[in-house]
């Protein structure tokens, strides 16, 4: 059947047949046929509707997952596999969607996978994007960010004649609704709803990203977070974040009227998730807009608070929204009287100025408006709630004891293991059955194997079949060489200081010294690191130069490199994820305790067969609980300790500058090898920010790091020992599947 209706579309759109269409053409035929599949799989749901609205959705490359979802993957590829036509060069036309940067943008993807796989009636709801938030390539060891465009090479979006008026402050826009089909898992399918403005001109971007963040018309969805060190980027930002809100405001209103359902009974027939601070203002919007259609002001106050639920992803300040009262009134005039009267409602009960929502600087405050006018607040790992429980948000969580809850963060097994690593996918399914793809409990039957040799020989086997694949994608795509045979330690999530890449990179400094000592480990070292660093974040930027910088001191150094190699995946993304994590043996999650809200890569290298070698923070520590600390590697001060030196701001790099080993490394980053290779003044400036400030306290945990590390390299060498640790990690993960999540928000939060 699957033949037949590929041969009808080809024959239809290009008037060819398999054995001589181009790839291209047999890319965009799958695309149909996977749309005409859906179609069938459509259902009218009625009852209580989810809108999971996130400035985020990180969908990655959909053919393949879209494929295995509608359960016709294996037969798509017995067909090409048939005509010689490998299905991975398929793959390779699609242009990854441009809608996400990190684990935030993954989540929300995950999520929606797994709300259609339940049956449950939810769509998602944001931006689209037209350059996302860059395209990464490395000139002179440095990032440089260059436009990412994808729309015309897609075929998923589906134009609709759905679209709004938006009003902003001094003209208006009309917005335009393009929808991408979410597929569950051999069951029905979702919307993610994208709104656009047919005014976007990406013309006006250059061979970078820079442009004018004046002229809204042209530029209000051309990326994602842009540049906002300057004014203009940051109106910018609110202009997005309320074009965002007030479509998807008068989008779910549309819906409710189409049903037949009254306005009064809104909270009773939607429910609407914030997925972080950024689309906060649809709790002011949405009261407006009901206010507007007639609905008394404590009424319309009312239903909005009990139809709003809000995840916080953070305790960083930074992430945590605030945005000048007037840059509000430059953008959406509209909100200031509601934002000033809910503001005020609070102030009139509570006396405690930190959980208001304007502050005495008049910058509002969007965590604190979800909270007040939301009727649940999670965070996404146990750790985390417990830390805005009692310390970040605790002013609010003495007033809503009952709004508080945690819901640790899941991921898609169908992504992460059916799609990115076949191999182990049906081996796994051989020795326990195919249950555990959507039953996760039912992964733990692997652990009955954890001492079967010839399972644990496998798994090894599956493990370097793995790394070849990823040797090879490398090789295809930055033409590096790697050693399949190595030790595979990676890191790739975004870059930040309190991820703490710059530890990872003083322990290459470690042992590079180490080996020029004579000093060699038993097996070589291969150092993966992979991601981006926002436009604005300088130091994030230097820690990558300097990355890079150590990258061609090692690689170039012919007494090294046969022992310690180091690469920088370039434009890290949902595609190079996929080939990285099954090739991983040690996962590095080494953020400051207590600033890791979750982490999701944590867990799709765990399901992978990755050991961690993590801090006590976020999702880690349930990881530990789980596996037990015999196969997991844990190092550094636990979260309450670095809470406490915040505290009582008694933490100096100074004092762990000059102490032990670490000043020879530190100095290394300025020494004659990097400056001959690098950019003297963004090493410096490194440097400086190590020994001078290092708020996220990367000097407190480096020398337990190193020591631990040692240690993970060397347990290594016992090849079956390690296997086992793999091999009980991947029968633990399935706590962390995103349809355990969505179970949990559905049957505590939503109520669908």
């Amino acid at each position: 059947m699957i033949e037949k209706n590929l041969l009808e579309i080809l024959k239809l759109k290009y008037d060819k047949s398999i054995k001589v269409a181009s790839n291209e053409e047999i890319y965009f035929s799958l695309v149909e046929l996977a749309k005409s599949k859906i179609k069938e799989k459509e259902i009218s749901k009625t009852g209580k509707k989810l809108y999971y609205i996130s400035a985020e959705f990180l969908i990655g490359r959909l053919l393949k997952n879209n494929l295995i979802n509608l359960d016709i993957y294996k037969e798509t590829r017995e067909v090409l596999d048939r005509y010689n036509i490998d299905f991975s060069e398929i793959e390779e036309i699609e242009i990854e969607p441009s809608l996400g940067n990190g684990g935030l943008g993954r989540l929300a993807a995950c999520f929606l996978d797994s709300i259609a796989t339940l049956g449950l009636n939810g769509d998602g709801i944001g931006l689209n994007y037209h350059l996302g938030l860059f395209k990464q390539v490395f000139e002179n060891n440095k990032q440089k960010a260059v436009k990412n465009p994808w729309i015309n090479n897609s075929g998923w979006l589906n134009e609709s004649n759905i679209g709004f008026e938006v009003n902003f402050r001094d003209f208006k826009v009309n917005s335009k609704l393009y929808n991408m089909d979410i597929i569950g898992f051999k069951n029905s399918s979702n919307n993610l709803h994208l709104f656009d403005i047919d005014t976007i001109d990406e013309k006006i971007v250059g061979n970078d990203i820079d442009f004018n963040k004046k002229d809204i018309r042209k530029n209000l969805t051309l990326f994602l977070y842009p540049d906002d060190r300057d004014k203009e980027g940051q109106l910018l930002r609110i202009y997005q974040q309320y074009f965002m809100v007030s479509n998807a405001a008068q989008y779910i209103l549309l819906e409710n009227e189409k049903n037949g359902l009254s306005l009064e009974d809104l909270d009773k027939n939607i429910v609407i998730q914030i997925n972080d601070t950024h689309p906060s203002m649809i709790i002011p919007e949405l009261i407006r807009l009901l206010i507007e259609k007639g609905i008394d002001k404590d009424k319309a106050i009312d239903i909005v608070s009990k139809t709003c639920a809000y995840t916080n992803h953070t305790i960083l300040s930074e992430a945590l929204e605030k945005w000048p009262i007037s840059y509000i009134e430059e953008v959406a005039p509209q909100l200031i009287p509601i934002i000033k009267e809910l503001d005020s409602r609070i102030n009139s009960k509570f006396k405690d100025e930190s959980v208001s929502i304007i502050d005495r600087n008049n910058m509002i405050h969007m965590a604190n408006l979800d909270i007040h006018y939301g009727f649940n607040v999670n965070g996404v790992a146990a750790l985390h709630t417990e830390i805005l429980k009692n310390e970040e948000l605790n002013s609010f969580y003495n007033i809503y004891k009952n709004k508080f809850n945690n819901k640790t963060n899941g991921i898609t097994f169908r992504r992460w293991l059916l799609s990115c690593n076949e191999n182990l996918s049906s081996y796994i399914e051989e020795l326990i059955g195919g249950d555990f793809i959507k039953d996760y409990k039912k992964l733990s039957r692997l652990y009955d194997y954890k001492d079967n040799k010839e399972v644990l020989k496998k798994i090894g086997e599956i493990k370097k079949s793995n790394k070849i694949n990823f040797k090879n994608y490398l090789l295809n795509t930055q033409n590096i060489i790697i050693d399949e045979n190595s030790i595979f330690d990676i890191q790739i999530k975004r870059f930040h200081e309190y991820k703490r890449q710059q530890m990872n990179l003083l322990y290459l400094i470690y042992k590079y010294l180490e080996i020029k000592k004579g000093n060699k480990p038993d097996t070589t070292i291969t150092t993966i690191f992979g991601g981006k660093a926002a436009p604005a974040y300088i130091i994030a930027q230097d820690v990558i130069h300097a990355i890079l910088c150590l990258t061609e001191v090692i690689n170039n150094d012919t007494e090294a490199n046969k022992f310690l190699k180091v690469v920088m995946i370039e434009n890290y993304n949902v595609t190079s994820a996929s080939k990285v994590i099954p090739a991983c043996d040690v996962s590095e999650q080494i953020s400051l305790a207590s600033k890791e809200a979750s982490g999701t890569g944590n867990m799709k290298f765990m399901l992978n067969g990755a050991v961690t070698l993590g801090t006590e923070d976020g999702a880690n520590v349930e990881i530990m609980d789980l596996v037990g600390k015999d196969n997991i590697y844990i190092f550094g001060e636990k979260s309450s300790d670095v809470i406490s030196h915040y505290k009582n701001r008694d933490y100096n790099s100074r004092n762990y500058y000059y102490k032990g080993l670490i000043k020879p490394l530190v100095d290394f980053i300025v020494s004659d090898e990097m400056i001959k290779l690098g950019d003297s003044t963004s090493l410096y400036r490194l440097f400086n920010e190590l020994i001078n400030k290092d708020w996220f306290m990367t000097l407190l945990d480096l020398e337990d790091y190193i020591k631990v590390k040692e240690q993970v390299f060397k347990d290594y060498e016992d090849r079956e020992a390690w296997n086992r640790k793999a091999l009980i990690n991947i029968s633990k993960a399935g706590f962390f599947s995103s349809d355990r999540t969505i179970e949990e928000y559905n049957k505590e939060i939503w109520k669908l």
